[in-house]
């Protein structure tokens, strides 16, 4: 029998947690007294960076979702029917979509010019190498191959990490 939602059992407190960030990073205070204002050079270039990042970012999410269909869930546990995808933007890198939402909370951080904001964004890159670590031992449970892919994809940010 499947433990209540409550318990947590298969993720559903990242899924709470990942709420309240994207939360913060959208709508929480973007900057506090004593923080400088950006100067009028690098804000017209951090909005058009931002603007960048935050589009790539949407694409890739979409293009996550896309890939994943019907067996997409916000849950790190995968569901029993999955398959383990490794093209599209999973050729990339193992968590699109977890990019796809940095490159956009960075990028709106760019748009806002929001010191605090650019603080949040790094703690969703944080928060979210935790919960696909949680979410990888589930996947290398149910897939030996995982193993394999994790070798030639990087987890978060392609190149990198």
């Amino acid at each position: 029998m499947d433990s209540p939602w409550w318990r947590g059992a298969r993720g559903e407190w990242y899924v709470a947690a990942q709420l309240v960030l994207i939360a913060v990073v959208f709508f929480g205070p973007r900057t506090m007294p004593g923080l400088p204002i950006w100067p009028d050079p690098i804000v017209r270039t951090a909005l058009c960076i931002g603007v960048v990042l935050g589009l790539t970012g949407i694409g890739l999410l979409l293009a996550g979702i896309c890939k994943i269909g019907s067996r997409l869930t916000p849950l790190p546990c995968p569901k029993s029917d999955t398959r383990l995808i490794q093209s599209g933007p999973y050729r990339l890198v193992r968590h699109p979509m977890y990019f796809g939402g940095i490159m956009l909370a960075y990028g709106w951080a760019l748009v806002v010019h929001g010191w605090l904001t650019l603080g949040y964004a790094t703690v969703i890159v944080i928060f979210l190498d935790i919960k696909s670590r949680r979410e990888e031992r589930w996947l290398m449970e149910k897939f030996p191959e995982y193993r394999d892919y994790q070798k030639r994809v990087r987890k978060l940010i392609p190149f990198i990490h």
